[in-house]
């Protein structure tokens, strides 16, 4: 192993008698985050998580105004395409409310992981 390129981390003295440690971490050149680094990393996306899940509910309301505006501009129609659309906006908002508690239940493992460091 040659001077210049480490690959464990290394420990000597200083002139002064005092340790000191250089080259790489032993992790795999890779950094451990401290747990407050973990913790705040996990805030963060979980706000961003709660982010999404207001947009997901704005989307929601639109969708649902869309319903509305097709149900009352398409009253008393029969016809098979208005139906099949007006089931399919229905359908968008059936999978919205399922990512909604998807991301619901991200955010809680996250915590959950988080209150355990």
């Amino acid at each position: 192993m040659s001077e210049g390129t480490p690959t464990r981390n290394r420990q000597g003295k200083s002139p002064s008698g005092k340790v000191q440690s250089y080259g790489k971490p032993s992790t795999g050149g890779t950094t451990v985050a401290g747990v407050e680094e973990v913790r705040a990393g996990i805030t963060l996306a979980n706000q961003k998580a709660y982010e999404a899940i207001a947009g997901l509910q704005q989307a929601t309301l639109i969708l649902e105004e869309a319903q509305q505006a097709l149900a009352n501009a398409t009253q008393g129609s029969g016809q098979e395409e208005i139906q099949h659309s007006y089931g399919m906006l229905a359908e968008a908002v059936t999978t919205i409310t399922g990512v909604q508690g998807t991301i619901n239940v991200s955010i809680l493992k996250a915590e959950e992981y988080s209150n355990r460091l």
